[in-house]
């Protein structure tokens, strides 16, 4: 399955919840950092987001499922894949991975609209964006 790494980070104790495992808002705040790196790589740049185009993707809906607990220190990785391709939307898979033994400690599925800034409704996908976003397209199995 082609996946980018979209975030990289080490749990910091302040991520951390007084049960001593990384807080559930840390979680989500990785895959969003996840999503706009990888929007990023489509051509839709914060730069391009403030004064070009202003479109950006959105969450409408997630879906998760949290597998093991993570620590401070714990060296982490995101890897995004894509698993559908709409007209105005993206579906992502996030999976949060602990690097030692690659163990997946998170997965989540987003749904996303392509979201105009200015009209703030959903707007078409450019055609350049669903060009480079293939390459991060899951294969049906």
């Amino acid at each position: 399955m082609p996946a980018m790494t979209s975030f990289r980070s080490v749990v910091d104790p302040s991520d951390c919840d007084f049960l001593g495992h990384m807080n559930v808002s840390r979680y989500f705040a990785a895959c969003s950092d996840g999503v706009f790196a990888i929007q990023s790589e489509m051509g839709l740049t914060a730069n391009d987001m403030r004064n070009g185009r202003r479109l950006s993707f959105a969450v409408v809906n997630a879906q998760s499922d949290f597998r093991a607990e993570m620590s401070a220190g714990d060296a982490i990785r995101l890897e995004t894949s894509i698993i559908e391709i709409g007209s105005k939307s993206m579906t992502f898979r996030h999976r949060l991975i602990r690097a030692e033994g690659d163990a997946v400690a998170f997965e989540t599925v987003f749904k996303c609209v392509m979201l105009s800034l200015e009209t703030r409704r959903a707007a078409e996908i450019p055609q350049d964006v669903r060009e480079k976003a293939v390459q991060w397209l899951e294969q049906a199995t």
